[in-house]
């Protein structure tokens, strides 16, 4: 058996490769999406006191530590039993829209953008920022850089610092904006809402006006029909920051509608001896393995699933975008709502109709007067052992589940991160892909491997966040082959 090695894996957060199996007759057998790296925040944050959560877990990458930083603060909120008061809930949700806009921008321009930008076979040298700035122009890269500087610097202000913040506590946030600070960042908004159209209107001459383009993304190679789940909000909405989740079938009905802290109740975690990383699985469903369909109980977190799990969009502009996406996508209404979009490419659209809105929210939320209050905490009264938070992090649903003692000392803490949702459909996509673009007889060449990235990097992984051992376990699995690829012995350890 002939193994193909693609390691590392490129332009995403973290660490990962891919092992290609060919049988005798050089077709794919099997593929296997490896994560060697261990984290281990699970297990190291238990005898911490909770309330430091949110600036541990920050810490746990560097593309996303606003999303862990929120669902940290919002599951202490839960522990200690504390309402935050509106306007903390309005500045988190502001700081929030513009870590969405930042992390959105990374990955259409640096990460995912240059496989259609400059092209799936352009040399590797090119596929990254510099090559797409070459190809559209130094005034675009310009308007790159200035979208992430000025948002960080509203990060920075909001959050209290650039990278990592620092501001959530329990039961609110440790600072308000004054109205001098409100204009300023009105203005941001502002900027940010022209860079989501613009960019939106890159992706229509670049990718959808290119026929090849359009073929690659509506071909059935980056085609899957998993189940969908996204966080909404009363009608069905999407909402990145509150809300119930909803998952919805592979035909778009309605499976399961959950407040968060049900998560336990609805969400199953696999473990295989080859990754570190888990795959979870809707328990109403059951695990079939990596498959799709109805009766497999794989579903996907992401921008294209926050789409298909909703009804409409919360502001204007998206909303027109949204309707675009899914008439151009060939779906079609039942019983008033889109039915499911299965094309994975189309992720990178979904993804800055996400941007647009996440421009569009920050002007309400700028718009509101409560957010200029001085009221930003309410202070914790009791310990209730237990708090749930979630938010959905760019690259799909993040929850932070916290135990604790009486004196607020963790006993249990368990994650399930965007990517970690993601871990069974990016392993279906990497198969497919790699059985579409290997053929027997055919001459394996660098631009083949990275159509097989694409089909992981669509998905925007975050590896470093995502891994994390199965509680009590870190287990170690060597196995021995022969020179044909047989297994000869197999050597496993499991340390607490």
């Amino acid at each position: 058996m002939t193994r193909i090695s693609i390691d590392p894996i490129t332009r995403l957060e973290g660490h990962g490769k891919i092992e290609i199996f060919l049988d005798e007759q050089g077709e794919v057998a099997n593929t296997y999406f490896q994560i060697p790296e261990l984290r281990g925040f699970e297990q190291f944050c238990v005898g911490r006191q909770a309330e430091e959560m949110p600036v541990i877990t920050d810490r746990i990458c560097g593309v996303c530590p606003e999303a862990h930083h929120l669902a940290a603060t919002k599951a202490l909120d839960a522990l200690y039993a504390v309402e935050p008061p509106p306007a903390a809930k309005l500045l988190r949700e502001l700081l929030y829209m513009a870590f969405f806009i930042t992390d959105h921008a990374t990955h259409f321009y640096a990460l995912g953008g240059p496989d259609f930008i400059v092209g799936p076979d352009a040399p590797p040298s090119e596929r990254n920022l510099l090559g797409v700035i070459r190809k559209v122009g130094l005034d675009i890269g310009k308007e790159v850089i200035a979208c992430r500087s000025r948002n960080h610097q509203v990060i920075k202000l909001l959050g209290g610092r650039g990278i990592h913040p620092v501001a959530g506590l329990p039961g609110g946030w440790s600072r308000s904006i004054n109205p001098a600070e409100r204009d300023e960042l009105k203005e941001v908004a502002r900027r940010n809402l022209e860079f989501a159209r613009f960019s939106l209107d890159i992706f229509q001459k670049v990718v959808l006006d290119n026929p090849g383009y359009l073929e690659l993304i509506t071909a059935e190679t980056f085609k899957h029909q998993t189940y969908y789940i996204g966080l909404v909000d009363e009608r069905n909405r999407p909402n990145f920051y509150h809300g119930q989740v909803r998952v919805v079938g592979p035909e778009g009905r309605e499976l399961l509608r959950y407040h968060p802290d049900q998560y336990h109740e609805q969400i199953a975690e696999r473990v295989e001896p080859w990754s570190y990383l888990k795959f979870p699985y809707l328990k109403a469903v059951g695990w079939r393995g990596l498959v799709d369909g109805p009766e497999s109980g794989v579903y996907t977190s992401s921008p294209l699933s926050r789409l298909n799990v909703a009804d409409a969009m919360a502001t204007p502009e998206a909303q027109a975008e949204f309707e675009r996406f899914f008439e151009t996508l060939g779906s079609r209404k039942v019983e008033g709502r889109y039915q499911p979009v299965h094309l994975r490419l189309a992720t990178h659209w979904a993804r800055l109709i996400e941007m647009l809105y996440a421009a569009e929210r920050m002007a309400e939320l700028l718009a509101d007067p409560e957010i200029t209050s001085p009221l930003v905490r309410n202070p914790p009264q009791a310990v209730t052992g237990r708090g749930v938070g979630c938010v959905e992090a760019p690259r799909g649903l993040l929850t932070h589940h916290y135990e604790s003692d009486q004196r607020g000392v963790l006993t249990r803490v368990n994650m399930i991160v965007g990517t970690t949702n993601n871990y069974a459909p990016m392993s279906m996509s990497i198969k497919q892909a790699a059985q579409h673009f290997i053929k027997a007889g055919q001459v394996v060449e660098e631009g083949m491997l990275n159509r097989i990235e694409m089909a992981f990097r669509l998905y925007d992984p975050c590896l470093s966040c995502a891994t994390h051992a199965a509680v009590g376990k870190m287990p170690l699995t060597v196995t021995i082959r022969t020179a044909s690829g047989a297994p000869l012995r197999t050597l496993r350890r499991d340390a607490a």
